[in-house]
């Protein structure tokens, strides 16, 4: 059994929180897994006070759902949520283009390319190449020096994350890579307009692989079928 160890300064505190937050991110915890204390504590060592401190913060991320007599349970968010949580994140994230285009220092953009350049080396790591793809945007986001700016990107591209796992189409990697790759251009070079209307069309395409419904839905479903019964 692991020792229970305190939590000096938080730090214990923390660390709990971020590793449950990068699992759930990761995908490793999927959307509806219980989260017992019991059982977590044991595995991390720490008591079961330091792993409801980071389900109640998890919760206000809208990453766990707390139930009364049931215990936690990552969220499960509905496609109405989803498709709010992506209308929100777009607004946002063009704030961000705005804020920093045509602003970006030269550790920024170091930053930004290294962090690019992690993202390519991880193409085949599907797990690490989602959560990479999440933390190029909440980097971003860092980058405005806008509290409340940074907290909101984080938390909806953390629960993006969620509505993936639920209802989205594979991962593409090396689309993600590219585009993240050309926004960085276009930023450096203080194309306003361009990178906006590229992050928009970046966020429309995480949108459609998070499977929303569209009124033309039912026949990208029946694309492949009608082609098979010679019907297209």
């Amino acid at each position: 059994m692991a020792k229970k160890v305190s939590d000096a300064g938080g730090g214990r505190s923390q660390a709990v929180h971020r590793a449950l937050k990068r699992a759930i991110i990761d995908q490793a915890l999927p959307p509806g897994a219980k989260l017992p204390e019991d059982s977590i504590g044991e595995r991390l060592g720490v008591s079961r006070t330091l792993v409801r401190e980071a389900l109640v913060r998890l919760s206000q991320e809208g990453l766990v759902e707390l139930r009364p007599n049931k215990g936690a349970a990552v969220a499960r968010p509905s496609l109405e949520e989803g498709r709010d949580l992506f209308l929100t994140r777009m607004a946002l994230e063009r704030l961000v283009v705005e804020t920093l285009s045509g602003n970006l220092t030269r550790e920024q953009i170091d930053t930004l390319s290294a962090h690019i350049a992690g993202e390519e080396a991880a193409r085949t790591e599907h797990a690490a190449s989602i959560r990479l793809a999440g933390e190029f945007h909440t980097l971003l986001a860092q980058m405005t020096n806008n509290a409340s700016l940074i907290r909101y990107v984080n938390e909806l591209v953390a629960r993006s994350s969620l509505i993936l796992a639920l209802y989205g189409r594979p991962h593409s990697s090396e689309c993600a890579v590219s585009e993240h790759r050309d926004l960085l251009d276009k930023l450096i070079a203080g194309k306003t307009e361009e990178a906006a209307a590229l992050m928009a069309h970046h966020l429309d395409s995480i949108t459609a692989r998070a499977l929303l419904p569209t009124e033309n839905s039912i026949k990208d479903v029946l694309a492949t079928y009608a082609l098979a019964e010679g019907l297209a």
